[in-house]
């Protein structure tokens, strides 16, 4: 992060939302708004937030993963095959 660049007033987004949109866009980098000197938002491109919630829901579900092996919740593999060989049979 480059203070410089990566921290702005909110002025700056009421004044220059388009140049901080291109800028965001631009550099792929987020862009943290602050009001009277603290932070209070963060602007991130969409290809930026869309990996990082994809990021965030596969990290939910290996822990959900691990939660389910550590509590006995599985299956053995040959049985979900064959559980899925019959469902393709009956779908023909």
């Amino acid at each position: 992060m480059k203070l410089t660049e990566d921290i702005k007033p909110v002025t700056c987004m009421k004044t220059r939302a388009a140049e901080l949109l291109r800028e965001v866009k631009r550099s792929r980098r987020p862009v943290v708004i602050t009001q009277h000197g603290d932070a209070q938002a963060v602007v991130l491109d969409v290809a930026t937030y869309e990996a990082l919630r994809d990021a965030s829901l596969l990290l939910q579900l290996t822990s959900q993963g691990e939660a389910d092996v550590q509590a006995g919740r599985t299956t053995p593999q040959s049985e979900v095959f064959a559980s899925a060989r019959r469902r393709l049979k009956r779908e023909k």
